[in-house]
């Protein structure tokens, strides 16, 4: 057992579940193999507590690292800010460039406010929606945090009502019973469904992902647009995931419908932390009339970090190369599975892809494939997040070793092997699936 499952042991006693964050879990990837800690990172690489160099072809950072590990141009600009102060009396002047810059982005935006984590912005937006169009309720579609007022949704009469986005089973414990009926999710493309939930509740705010496991049909953005326009309910689009993933900024503007309000998060600081809640001046002064504020959201080190970041996006376009990286993989899934007759459905957007093997042995085979990888140098699963540190030659490497791992899984789905006899531990946790 190697030192980071050693650490992750002790954690678990420490720390309740083992980690701040689900997707994190070495459950969800190699049940007592997986590295767990890292001590070093650059480009593309990881190196685990032992030293190994592993090259992560998995998740990079949750999607938070869409530059890469160590941007030496960002982590340059966030040494010097360490060097001239992070945090005063005074604010900080960055948050204002960057608010600025995010309205250049967004030029139906007039307004910012800045937070730390995606379920912050979340619960931010909703706050100056509630406050902006002075109703309570809220029609959701998508994935947006942890905070009370999404969960919620699961005291419902349903009980598990967020299970179609993207978090089934997952138990409201903790989160008060009164706020039941307050949100209530609709799905995706299914206009008559949320059309039936304005027209049944006082609903006063519509949050949704723009995009997930495909694009709207039927001009859905717009119909949910001209509702919202119609029946003055603030319309808030979460880009916290998608944006500048396929654009430089919310992938919206695929798609020429804009929002009142959209949140932006993971890509915007090339991993540190800093999210934005971008909208209109007539909601966002809304924020005016109710408390929202917090000692961490003036630090200096995150809006520094973006400035830099979303420069560098624009000089290298990092959105194409992402999205081009991630077509090349999702293609080198799907003939590797051709060449072994294997049945896989791969979902997402391009740079932000996954795919499961259509058998009852997936979550084994999943576990197989980040067993065998781990062995042969690579952090990998059946999820790949693209960044632009990850080159051909990288992509040529994961592909010669995944061969042999797909060879094997051929022979179990045959009958020639079992699945259970090539696993040297548990088989990984299924949980948490982004749609996105």
């Amino acid at each position: 057992m190697g030192t980071g499952q050693e650490l992750y042991k002790k954690a678990k006693t420490l720390i309740p579940g083992g980690t701040m964050l689900l997707s994190k879990r070495p459950e969800m990837f190699l049940p007592d193999l997986w590295p767990s800690y890292f001590s070093k990172a650059k480009g593309c690489k990881i190196w685990d507590l032992d030293g190994k160099e592993l090259l992560d072809m998995s998740i990079m950072g949750i999607g938070t690292n869409t530059l890469g590990y160590g941007n030496d141009e960002v982590d340059n600009a966030v040494l010097e800010t360490v060097k001239k102060g992070n945090m005063t009396t005074l604010n900080c002047p960055e948050e204002v460039y960057l608010a600025e810059k995010l309205v250049e982005l967004n030029p139906w935006a007039d307004m910012v406010r800045f937070a730390r984590s995606g379920g912050e912005a979340n619960s931010i937006a909703i706050r100056i929606a509630r406050a902006a169009s002075g109703k309570d309720k809220v029609a959701i579609c998508g994935y947006h945090g942890w905070h009370d007022w999404y969960l919620s949704a699961n005291h419902n009469d349903g009980g598990d009502d967020l299970s179609g986005h993207l978090l089934a089973g997952l138990s409201p414990k903790g989160v008060p019973k009164n706020l039941k009926d307050t949100v209530y999710p609709f799905n995706y493309n299914n206009f008559e469904e949320l059309l039936s939930i304005v027209n049944n509740n006082e609903i006063g705010v519509i949050k949704m992902e723009v995009l997930r496991n495909f694009g709207p049909e039927d001009n859905f953005l717009q119909k949910v647009r001209n509702l919202a326009t119609e029946r003055n309910i603030v319309l808030i689009f979460d880009e916290c995931t998608s944006g500048f993933r396929e654009t430089f900024g919310g992938i919206y503007q695929k798609f020429g419908v804009e929002p009142d309000i959209a949140m932006y998060g993971k890509t915007i600081g090339n991993g540190y932390a800093l999210t934005a809640v971008v909208g209109k001046r007539e909601v966002m002064e809304a924020a005016q009339n109710t408390f929202i504020s917090s000692t961490f959201w003036t630090e200096r080190i995150g809006s520094t970090a973006a400035l830099a970041t979303l420069k560098v996006m624009e000089e290298v376009k990092s959105w194409e190369i992402i999205t081009a990286t991630g077509n090349k993989m999702r293609n080198g899934w799907q003939r590797l599975a051709d060449s072994y007759k294997l049945n896989i459905s791969i979902s997402g957007i391009p740079a932000l892809s996954t795919y499961s093997f259509n058998s009852p042995d997936a979550l084994s085979y999943k576990t197989f494939i980040a067993q065998e990888m781990l062995d042969k140098g690579f952090l990998a699963s059946t999820n790949f997040y693209a960044s632009t540190a990850q080159t051909e030659a990288h992509l040529e490497s994961y592909f010669n070793a995944l061969d042999e791992v797909y060879s094997s899984i051929s022979k179990c789905e045959k009958g020639d092997l079992k699945i259970q006899d090539l696993l040297n531990g548990p088989v990984c946790h299924g949980g948490f699936k982004r749609l996105n």
